[in-house]
């Protein structure tokens, strides 16, 4: 997939948006959040609230980083696109979000090749009002930076982050519950991840990391947080396979 150069001057254009724009937002806004209520982990439901994501508006960045930088310190940062790994680590390290600003077209609402403005931002910005969810991505980001060099573990945490913050589910009760952004701003995804036709394997940090995924297709397998302490306490876990990691190849390397 296409990767587009970080540049620190992009701006929201919010002027720009066109009556279709408008209307998308409002159709899966509107789609989504009646699909969500009862499948969503209810810490998103409220962070959508909290937030102040609706309908009939078009979320603002400037409007958005407000509330966010009040909360929690983070910021959405504009870009074109999908940004390099490297890049996106040294975001997330630095307490930004990336996000674009174009919306897919009404001809589109239920594919696109890549990412647009209600994945990034329905998704994903909500959660950002989260602390526990934002020194997870703070966290996970410098980890990136410091193994940055080291392509396997590249490869390990990318499998990290897309079988959590993109395609995770959470265990409520007797309930499966949403949290990954991938499904969130999917509504075909959030019927069938939470149904039984995919498998579901509790969560396990080693087992994440070794496990390939296919970002073309609707996912197969996902894994089952029980509480959101597993995320956030999954970090001491992930340094200690990663040293795993690198002593094995210096041991290979002798």
């Amino acid at each position: 997939m296409k990767t587009y150069p970080l540049q620190t001057n992009l701006k929201q254009d919010y002027l720009n948006y066109t009556a279709e724009d408008k209307a998308v937002w409002k159709i899966l806004f509107e789609r989504q959040m009646a699909l969500l209520k009862h499948l969503a982990a209810p810490e998103y439901l409220e962070a959508v609230e909290q937030i102040g994501f609706n309908a009939n508006k078009i979320p603002n960045f400037e409007e958005v980083n407000e509330c966010l930088e009040l909360k929690t310190g983070w910021k959405l940062e504009v870009v074109d696109g999908i940004i390099s790994e490297l890049d996106f680590y040294e975001l997330l390290a630095s307490k930004k979000f990336p996000a674009t600003t174009w919306l897919r077209k009404l001809s589109e609402l239920d594919y696109l090749p890549e990412p647009d403005m209600f994945h990034d931002v329905f998704g994903h910005a909500p959660m950002l009002v989260n602390k526990g969810v934002c020194d997870f991505y703070e966290a996970f980001g410098k980890l990136g930076v410091q193994h940055k060099n080291d392509s396997e573990i590249v490869r390990m945490l990318g499998r990290l982050y897309w079988f959590t913050i993109e395609f995770g589910l959470i265990q409520n009760k007797n309930e499966l519950q949403i949290y990954g952004a991938g499904i969130l701003s999917s509504h075909g995804e959030s019927k069938f991840a939470v149904s039984d036709e995919p498998k579901h394997i509790d969560f396990n940090t080693e087992a994440i990391m070794n496990t390939n995924f296919d970002n073309s297709v609707i996912q197969n397998t996902y894994f089952v947080l029980n509480s959101f302490d597993d995320l956030y306490t999954c970090l001491s876990k992930v340094e200690t396979l990663l040293a795993k990691s690198q002593k094995q190849k210096i041991n290979l390397g002798n």
